[in-house]
């Protein structure tokens, strides 16, 4: 039988993207859940027929559920399947979520906006984990505000940004979190500065997304083997 994923996706321009692609490369079928179209969440994989959960990420906050109501049915979603230790992974917004979901605390960023390829600093215990392991020092596409300030209980952190937050969680046996958009193409990445900047991208603008476009090829190398890592959790 295939393999499928219950994919809870906050706005149109955070789409699956490259995870969704090769993830169907692989076999795997996508149901995609659009909350802010009003299409309802469900609180449990189970009846879904999904084998595993992917949330991906969003402007809004992880606490913004009077504004965002699927968030509240979301967080609940993501509380049972972690329990029930089914494969989980939480993308930027995805990963503040789970964290407030299972007890952390999400906010503002004291040090401001991280935006642009970041290398991703493994801990000691992210060096063995089995979605992130031999993927120290690769670039990843950051663009958040907000960040998980305190780590759920028993979460472990895999990864951590230049100013020490967390880059990267594991909430359970088989659910992670990561601060940062494996999914995301220059191009996605693109519309999200235009869609801050209707008049025209300033020079910092442009100097940040030709950085990302010059990543292009080591994002790819790099994100495709952790979207194969995940698939097989799915086994």
């Amino acid at each position: 039988m295939a393999r499928r994923l219950l994919v809870v996706q906050h706005e149109p321009d955070d789409p699956p993207g490259w995870l969704g692609g090769w993830w169907e490369d692989l076999g795997v079928e996508l149901s995609v859940v659009r909350g802010f179209l009003g299409e309802p969440v469900p609180q449990r994989l189970a009846g879904t027929g999904a084998d595993g959960l992917v949330v991906l990420g969003g402007a809004m906050g992880a606490n913004d559920d009077a504004e965002h109501p699927w968030l509240t049915p979301t967080k609940e979603l993501v509380r049972d399947s972690v329990r029930r230790g089914l494969p989980v992974l939480g993308v930027c917004l995805g990963h503040q979520l789970a964290s407030v979901a299972l007890g952390g605390r999400v906010d503002r960023n004291p040090t401001g906006r991280t935006a642009g390829v970041v290398p991703v600093a493994l801990t000691t215990d992210g060096m063995g984990d089995p979605l992130l392991a031999g993927l120290g020092g690769s670039l990843a596409v950051h663009f958040n505000d907000d960040v998980v300030l305190d780590v759920p209980p028993g979460a472990t952190v895999l990864a951590r940004l230049p100013d020490g937050r967390p880059q990267a969680l594991r909430f359970g046996l088989r659910a992670w979190g990561v601060q940062f958009h494996p999914e995301t193409s220059p191009e996605v990445f693109a519309d999200w500065l235009r869609w801050e900047r209707p008049h025209g991208l300033e020079d910092a603008d442009r100097e940040v997304l030709a950085s990302v476009e010059a990543a292009r090829a080591a994002l790819r190398s790099s994100w495709a083997p952790f979207a194969e890592r995940f698939a097989a959790q799915l086994d």
